[in-house]
């Protein structure tokens, strides 16, 4: 990787976070342009989940005052997202690489439309929020795994559908909605990122490139 490329990886990478925080799309920025400066999708997919952790991490704590009573419900549903992590994450190593290849090009798609979708998803959660429910019960808590299986194998947008699913079934208001959201999606990248270093080919550039930004 020469020096404008990992310079453009860094500069997506601060792009991705900054998304991430709000919204939850970062690696719609990252992925294509890691696969732009020549790296292989499963690996450019590998590399962006671990590079994008120090900017998840850091999206949740700037949420630390909406975070607060919190606790019970981030470790019942991060239970979740772990294990849907870990699920995706073993689906897109030991899956034919090709066929990440082909599934790729309609997750970016459906990612894209739930990203233009989302200020109608918050205004209608908005709208609904006397009708929410207090804890979410178990069809949250799969809601979420499934969420996190996703997130494990791919992961751009799994915010979009982490906001839309925690303001669904929870009865609290939309920032502190997202600041789940931010806990939950770095629980889902934390584990996937750990799999990975064990078990999948990580080109570092990449990461420190992204991790960086």
């Amino acid at each position: 990787m020469t020096g404008w490329e990992l310079a453009a990886v860094c500069a997506a990478g601060v792009v991705a976070g900054a998304i991430n925080a709000v919204v939850g799309s970062g690696s719609l920025i990252t992925f294509p342009t890691l696969v732009a400066v020549g790296i292989d999708p499963v690996t450019a997919n590998v590399s962006n989940t671990i590079g994008l952790v120090p900017g998840s991490f850091t999206g949740a704590y700037g949420y630390r005052p909406e975070l607060q009573g919190q606790r019970d419900r981030l470790l019942r549903l991060g239970a979740a997202s772990a294990v849907g992590a870990l699920i995706g994450g073993i689906l897109l190593l030991f899956l034919d690489p090709d066929v990440f290849e082909i599934v790729v090009v309609a997750l970016i798609a459906l990612a894209c439309v739930l990203v233009v979708v989302q200020p109608r998803v918050n205004r209608w959660l908005a709208e609904r929020r006397e009708h929410a429910h207090p804890h979410g019960g178990p069809a949250l808590w799969l809601g979420v795994l499934a969420a996190g299986i996703y997130g494990g194998y791919f992961g751009a947008a799994q915010g979009v559908l982490l906001i839309g699913l925690l303001g669904s079934f929870l009865d609290d208001h939309l920032q502190r909605v997202n600041a789940a959201k931010n806990v939950l999606a770095l629980i889902v990248n934390a584990v996937a990122a750990t799999f990975f270093l064990l078990f999948a080919d990580v080109d570092w550039q990449a990461v420190a490139g992204v991790g960086l930004g």
